[in-house]
């Protein structure tokens, strides 16, 4: 029996979401959250979230996006900068990528520089 047992970690896409941004809604400007985040519309301007975030397939992001996980369901035209980077089948990213860990699933698109960073230690 150990006294101290490492937390299991949930996946972002199980997390609960506290910040929703659905279908249709237009955003301009630059965005901040602390927890997860799913948008399903359309954001103009940067966009930082200190958890995670969730594009949905009809998301639209036009912008920088800084967070420590993110799974891309939608199209994003900018720079990523996160931990954790899932492209989905229907995920499309035009821009830079600084991120730990890379999954692109098979038709998922990605057009930039790439720059993986080493695991701290």
């Amino acid at each position: 029996m150990a006294i101290f047992s490492k937390k299991e970690k949930v996946a972002l896409d199980l997390q609960s979401i506290s910040t929703l941004i659905s279908e249709g809604c237009v955003l301009e400007g630059n965005f901040k959250a602390p927890l997860f985040v799913r948008i399903d519309g359309q954001v103009t301007g940067d966009i930082t979230i200190e958890e995670g975030l969730i594009l949905g397939e009809k998301s639209l992001v036009k912008g920088n996006i800084i967070t420590k996980e993110i799974i891309v369901y939608g199209v994003v035209n900018g720079n990523i900068n996160a931990e954790s980077l899932e492209i989905k089948h229907t995920g499309k990213i035009t821009g830079d990528i600084k991120t730990r860990t890379l999954q692109v699933e098979s038709g998922g698109f990605y057009n930039g520089n790439l720059t993986m960073m080493q695991a701290e230690k």
